[in-house]
Order: structure tokens, then C-alpha cells, then sequence
């Protein structure tokens, strides 16, 4: 049987923090079963420095991140998506691209912790606990068994997780 690498898109708002997280995530832990990309609606025009201090200590790859426009994912030349889940904390006005394929989709509800305020350790803890929380999820993701389900029951289950507790 050919091997599948399934393409996940993550969007979130700046595409500084949540999305390169869980870009990142599952990359190491799809264990070439799964390709992550990250995009926003807003892009911030960087990757947030405490993301990549955390991907860091963590001993994750932390380069060749970017912030990017959810638009590179739409058009003719954009790779083709299996899954695309949002990450909006509020994802009232936010729509999911028109891209290449049919992907299933879901919103995946991650407080931003790019907008959290307060001192250094405050704003890291944040960053912790978005990172615990789409660590969890993404795991749990990661072991499904895709080819053995129809698209209505791969639906149900990527629905299930997003109520998966940090």
C-alpha cells in the first residue's frame, strides 16, 4: 500500500504563535505521516519571539517559521489540504480558505497567547499552556487511524478532540 503523508493547514489570527505551535507539534510528532503548515487572517508579519524560546526549551525544531497569509493556501499552486483547523479563540467573522481539495475541517478553540499581557513570566506561561493544550489535541489526532474511517466518522473524531482539555 502507497504511504500517504496527510497536509494539515493550522490558522489562527496572526499566524505569530498558536498556528507556528501547532505547525511545529505536528511535524515532530507525525512522524512523516502528517505534514503541518500555519497561516493567519491577519498575519502579524513574524513569528513571536517567546514561540520560538519555547519550541527551544523544549528541544523542538525552531526554524524556518514564518508568519504568513492564509491566501498562499487558495490558490492553483497551493498544496493540497486533507485537514484544515482553525484556531481561533473567537472565530466569530473567520472563515476556513476556499483551497484545493475538500479538507476536513474543524475549529480548534486556542486562546491566543500572543495577547496575553502582563510580566515575562505571565506571558511564558501562557505560551505553555496554548502549547500543552495543542500538544494533547495533536497527539491525539496523530493516532487516528484516517484510512480506516469514511469522512463523516474522520469528521466526528477531529470534532471530539477539540473538547480535549489542556
Amino acid at each position: 500500500m502507497e504511504r500517504k503523508t496527510w497536509n494539515v493547514l493550522f490558522l489562527s489570527t496572526g499566524n505569530s504563535a498558536r498556528s507556528i505551535l501547532a505547525e511545529a507539534i505536528l511535524n515532530h510528532f507525525g512522524k512523516g505521516r502528517f505534514r503541518g503548515y500555519s497561516a493567519g487572517s491577519r498575519p502579524k508579519g513574524g513569528v513571536h519571539p517567546l514561540a520560538i524560546d519555547l519550541l527551544k526549551t523544549l528541544g523542538m525544531p525552531s526554524g524556518g517559521f514564518r508568519s504568513k497569509h492564509r491566501d498562499e493556501f487558495t490558490g492553483p499552486r497551493a498544496p493540497k489540504m486533507d485537514f484544515v483547523f482553525t484556531l481561533y479563540d473567537n472565530a466569530a467573522g473567520e472563515v476556513c480558505p476556499a483551497g484545493p481539495g475538500n479538507p476536513v475541517t474543524t475549529q480548534w478553540g486556542i486562546p491566543d497567547p500572543a495577547a496575553v499581557e502582563g510580566d515575562e513570566m505571565v506571558r511564558k506561561n501562557a505560551f505553555r499552556i496554548a502549547y500543552r493544550q495543542l500538544e494533547n489535541r495533536i497527539r491525539l489526532f496523530a493516532n487516528i487511524k484516517i484510512r480506516e474511517l469514511d469522512r463523516l466518522s474522520l469528521r466526528q473524531k477531529v470534532n471530539e478532540i477539540r473538547k480535549t482539555p489542556g
